[in-house]
């Protein structure tokens, strides 16, 4: 038996071809070095799950599979939940536990750490994540503000009518100013037999909503100069950039940060040309603590997940979902994830018992493993694999004794964070906000009689030798906001394009 298994494993999983390294399998509770386990680089575009009870290990596959993603030269976009990922810029270090598990997978622990860069959608712990708002979109907007369907139709109305107008919404100031203008002010009349009425108390409750997203201090998110997607995609000699989201200071506000990252993902799948079949990707996403982008989701926005998940694979860009339990993806979406690591579950209670039983009908059938009796009794640091190999094809399940991540397995020093940022050109980047004349400045020029009469937001905003509507139209952001919303395969669901960068 053990023979066989050790030849179906290799068949299964080749060393000949470019791969990530996961570790070795496990049968009868012995560890066999010979049974190497990986995922072709080639097939690490479509898509994969992580999954695991608290405590299993999830976060650490995460680092091991961007630590090698990053040394095969693929740049890596991680959210960072806790704070604690920040450690993999330095090579880690051999203690008595990493000795024995290298030992018992005949595999050298080479430290190394990987270039990273880090982010923050508040400014204070990472260079700064920012989109306009209209960069963001309605529907994803509509997610943050938690608005039920009718809502969600007014406030696609003033996109709409923001986009036909050349208005552009750069920020919540923005679009408080244009709901104000068409519920309560001149454009109540203007909008009627176009768009429809805006009633008072719609547009009362999404006034509120907006003012209660301030009141969280989240502004910060929405603005110029948003981030360039680029900046995603950077190298540094040959091994691919890490880029860490940070956000432990968000950790309250999951629906702000897990639908800016979808935001993320959507302007990648808007940006980037068809890629076909690549020998490795151009960028793997993973979605930490996933099942936060799926809790209390609108169809309308479930359906765009799965849409944008299975098309951006043609992009060249994987997707990676950790979550605890596979039943927390929906199972369109998981339909679409070849790639699974599933850490150990546990079976403490009814509700677990059916999410065992539901888990082990989405893995082959295995002629070496009770499948529910092993996910059940895996150690920490193990996993029960099946990937795609080259031809797309599911391998072996294999119940495997993982690889250790070879740099710091937790965060820098509070000194060494900070010194990052100030080393980082990023950081800088994207340090100043810039107020630029928007639809705020354009609205009150049409309610004044002169835009002097009103008090500008910022001192940057006052122009003197060219009217404010003159002034807009050849700003950097309305460069591209003329095209239709309704545009493309996501039309108004995602809002406009991020437009060109000079």
């Amino acid at each position: 038996m053990k023979q066989e298994f050790i030849t179906a494993v290799q068949a299964s999983y080749p060393d000949n071809q470019p791969h990530i390294f996961l570790g070795c399998g496990v049968l009868n509770g012995e560890i066999l070095p010979d049974a190497r386990v990986n995922i072709p680089l080639s097939m690490m575009n479509r898509h994969g799950l992580i999954a695991g009870a608290t405590g299993s290990g999830k976060t650490r596959t995460l680092q091991v599979l961007a630590e090698q993603l990053s040394q095969a030269g693929v740049p890596v976009f991680l959210s960072d939940i806790k704070g604690d990922l920040s450690g993999m810029g330095k090579p880690g270090q051999q203690n008595p536990k990493i000795d024995e598990r290298a030992a018992a997978l005949n595999h050298p622990f080479n430290p190394l750490g990987v270039p990273i860069e880090l982010y923050s959608l508040s400014g204070k712990l990472g260079a700064q994540m920012r989109a306009t708002v209209m960069e963001f979109g309605p529907i994803l907007l509509a997610k943050v503000l938690e608005l039920n369907d009718t809502q969600t139709g007014v406030l696609s109305i003033l996109f709409k009518y923001a986009d036909d107008k050349k208005l552009p919404i750069v920020d919540l100031e923005d679009l408080k100013k244009v709901l104000n203008y068409l519920s309560e002010g001149p454009g109540k009349a203007e909008i009627k037999e176009r768009y429809g009425i805006i009633s008072a108390s719609t547009s009362g409750t999404i006034l509120r909503k907006i003012v209660a997203l301030e009141q969280q201090g989240v502004e910060a998110v929405f603005g110029e100069p948003s981030f360039d997607i680029s900046d995603l995609m950077l190298r540094v000699d040959g091994q691919g950039v890490v880029s860490l989201l940070n956000v432990s200071d968000m950790q309250d506000k999951p629906a702000v940060y897990s639908t800016f990252l979808l935001s993320l993902l959507v302007e990648l799948y808007e940006t980037l040309p068809e890629a076909g079949d690549l020998d490795k990707p151009k960028l793997v996403f993973f979605f930490d603590e996933a099942h936060l982008l799926f809790n209390d989701a609108p169809k309308a926005f479930l359906e765009q997940i799965e849409q944008i998940v299975r098309l951006i694979r043609s992009k060249g860009v994987g997707v990676f979902f950790c979550t605890q339990m596979a039943q927390d993806i929906p199972e369109t979406v998981l339909a679409q994830l070849g790639n699974r690591v599933q850490h150990v579950l546990r079976a403490f209670t009814p509700n677990d018992a059916k999410a065992l039983k539901d888990t082990v009908k989405t893995y082959p059938r295995s002629a070496f493993y009770e499948i529910d009796e092993t996910l059940t009794q895996m150690g920490i640091g193990q996993a029960l694999i099946t990937v795609l190999n080259a031809k797309g094809i599911p391998t072996e399940v294999v119940h495997t004794h993982l690889v250790p991540p070879v740099a710091v397995m937790g965060p820098l020093t509070a000194a060494e964070y900070q010194e990052h940022l100030h080393q980082s050109e990023l950081f800088a980047k994207y340090a100043e906000t810039v107020n630029p004349q928007s639809a705020y400045e354009i609205l009150n020029a049409r309610i004044q009689p002169s835009v002097e009469a009103e008090t500008p937001r910022s001192t940057s905003t006052a122009k003197k030798e060219k009217s404010v509507l003159e002034e807009v139209m050849s700003s950097s952001v309305t460069r591209s906001i003329g095209r239709e919303l309704v545009r493309g395969i996501f039309g108004v669901l995602f809002g406009s394009s991020k437009r060109s960068r000079r």
